[in-house]
């Protein structure tokens, strides 16, 4: 296991390190810069590219840049907040995100589990048919159509909940953006587990055991549930980090200082060092949630066992 961990870190330090460098390259090879004020001379932007080291050869700026980050020193922002480092930035607007993603995976998770345990169970009826219908309506509407039918219903309509984000009112105001991503996630792990728990009523040990005598509910939980969990942790780990890391059209029409929000104004600003922070970082977020992910496989399932020579 140790191996493993290990090897995987060493992969997961190469991956950061190519994504860093191919960012850098296309923004490089992007027209436009962080400083298109209009009112700006030649000679004052070219003062604010020499004040930042940007004026520099590129591979140059690479390895400063690397030198910096591995410091925990991602830069300052040069437009959006200037002069701000752009760690602070991350963390600040990360922690709305955080709350946001992790409500909706909650929910999406609980709900979805539970729909897709109902509709295994009673194939073929009404209920069978009822979860598959909400999953197939939850995975064909985008999430944007869903938070304009709760704001519209919710905020406008009957006007229990915000319509934008508060800051005053954190919880609260996060309640339909939490329902708006959460449907896609819920109707995702309501397949999964309803075709997943099939196949297993299906196989021949789950019969076998059920001609031991054993109780429904013993069979349901012991063999079905347990087997099923590999499938949910498979599609909900990235599915999480998605949530987490912020929906941007979510963020937008919700109003909400979120990830997600600042990456898109930093993507339009040419804001380098914010684009290349939040790139990393989610790249980070990523790769450990699945690294994790992989762990739990052989915790979870006695048949999965990480092999230390691999």
């Amino acid at each position: 296991m140790k191996k493993y961990v290990l090897k995987r870190i060493l992969i997961a330090m190469v991956t950061l390190f190519l994504i860093t460098l191919i960012l850098f390259m296309l923004e490089k090879a992007m027209p436009g810069s962080p400083f298109n004020d209009e009112k700006m001379s030649h000679d004052q932007v070219a003062a604010l590219y020499h004040k930042y080291g940007l004026d520099g050869p590129d591979p140059l700026q690479f390895l400063n840049y690397l030198k910096n980050m591995l410091t925990g020193d991602f830069g300052i922002s040069y437009t959006v907040q200037v002069n701000t480092p752009v760690t602070t930035m991350i963390l600040q607007h990360f922690t709305i995100s955080l709350q946001i993603g992790l409500q909706a995976t909650l929910l999406g998770a609980i709900l979805g589990f539970f729909m897709g345990v109902l509709a295994a169970i009673k194939k073929g009826t009404i209920w069978d048919n009822l979860m598959t219908g909400i999953s197939v309506l939850g995975i064909s509407l985008p999430n944007f159509v869903v938070a304009l039918i709760v704001s519209l219903l919710f905020a406008y309509k009957l006007m229990i909940f915000p319509g934008t984000y508060q800051q005053t009112q954190p919880f609260i105001s996060s309640i339909l953006p939490t329902i708006a991503l959460s449907t896609f996630t819920m109707a995702s792990i309501e397949r999964y587990v309803r075709n997943d728990m099939i196949t297993i009523m299906n196989s021949d040990y789950y019969r076998l055991a059920d001609s031991k005598g054993i109780k429904k509910s013993q069979l349901i939980m012991h063999h079905v549930i347990r087997n099923t969990l590999i499938s949910v942790i498979t599609v909900l780990a990235p599915l999480m980090i998605d949530l987490i890391a912020g929906s941007m059209v979510i963020e937008k029409a919700f109003a909400i200082p979120g990830l997600g929000t600042l990456y898109i104004s930093a993507i339009q600003a040419n804001d380098y060092n914010v684009v290349l922070g939040i790139t990393f970082f989610y790249a980070v977020l990523f790769i450990g949630i699945m690294l994790v992910v992989d762990i739990l496989y052989g915790l979870i399932d006695p048949r999965i066992r990480l092999d230390e020579g691999e």
